[in-house]
């Protein structure tokens, strides 16, 4: 009976996965209990079980969080989307109930985080575990060659949890220099190391913006670094970047050693193909690059 039940845990991880594919996509609609079991091919009477099950986190609790996480952002990122649009578009029927779900989920009001974001204290409310994704096709990877790229690069160095406060710097110096508009230019994430085998403090991150130009002196720490040319494997990772350790994982562990391929010593790195806060996490799209010789 145990092997039986066992065998089975990978299809009812998968068809979970569906359920939070389909309720990524579909977070700004009514996502009934009736929808959300008929994605997953469960007995409606039994798919909230189910789901605590598999996420540790009950169903309801879960899509109110990603429309608070996803709120989150925008509250950061998006200085100009009033509270009251992003309110509503969370699910909420006015400003003060989502105000206090908001500092019940994350320890701040909308406009306190938004204000002064704790993004230690955010990261640690943040974490939930979910089932990890079985890929279901092969890899798509190409060998490219790459030109060598000129970047200003802002270096995160420290806990993984407060990248987000490197990331507002690194904004804040493209907004005030225009060396590197984000509309203009491209935007790159050298990881140095694993932040999920990495001691907190020991853990490096650039955060690099495209120029054309070195970067003068800033308040901000901003300096010119280059990515190196030559030959890449590359793929996609498409969804939340949440989760992009899953991609990079699956290159090294599924390609590489069919490939017949060397690294060259630089480390991977992502190129962010869209930025904007405002777009679904489903349709976030990061180019991995793999350094081979």
């Amino acid at each position: 009976m145990e092997t039986r039940t066992r065998s089975k845990e990978p299809v009812y991880a998968r068809r979970i996965n569906r359920v939070l594919d389909y309720i990524d996509r579909h977070l700004d609609e009514d996502l009934t209990v009736d929808v959300l079991s008929d994605v997953a091919n469960f007995s409606k009477f039994h798919f909230h079980r189910q789901f605590s099950q598999h996420c540790g986190i009950s169903l309801s609790r879960y899509i109110q969080f990603m429309r608070l996480k996803r709120a989150a952002y925008r509250l950061a990122f998006n200085p100009t989307a009033p509270i009251i649009d992003i309110a509503l578009d969370s699910g909420f029927e006015n400003p003060e109930s989502f105000s206090r779900a908001f500092k019940a989920a994350f320890g701040q009001t909308p406009s306190a985080f938004r204000k002064t974001p704790d993004w230690a204290s955010w990261s640690a409310r943040s974490r939930i575990s979910l089932p990890p994704n079985e890929r279901t096709k092969e890899m798509d990877v190409k060998i490219v060659d790459v030109e060598p790229i000129l970047v200003a690069a802002l270096e995160h160095r420290g806990a993984p949890a407060l990248l987000n406060d490197s990331v507002q710097r690194f904004i804040a110096w493209r907004k005030s220099s225009r060396l590197s508009p984000v509309s203009q230019c491209e935007t790159y994430g050298v990881p140095y190391n694993d932040p999920n085998t990495t001691l907190p403090e020991e853990f490096r991150f650039d955060i690099c913006g495209s120029v054309t130009e070195p970067v003068r002196a800033n308040e901000q720490g901003v300096a010119t670094k280059t990515i190196p040319g030559g030959r890449c494997a590359m793929t996609v990772h498409a969804g939340s970047r949440d989760r992009i350790d899953e991609t990079v994982y699956a290159l090294y562990r599924d390609w590489l050693p069919e490939s017949g391929e060397e690294l060259r010593d630089f480390p991977v790195y992502f190129h962010y193909l869209n930025l904007d806060h405002d777009t679904p996490e489903h349709r976030h799209l990061t180019e991995i690059y793999l350094p081979l010789k």
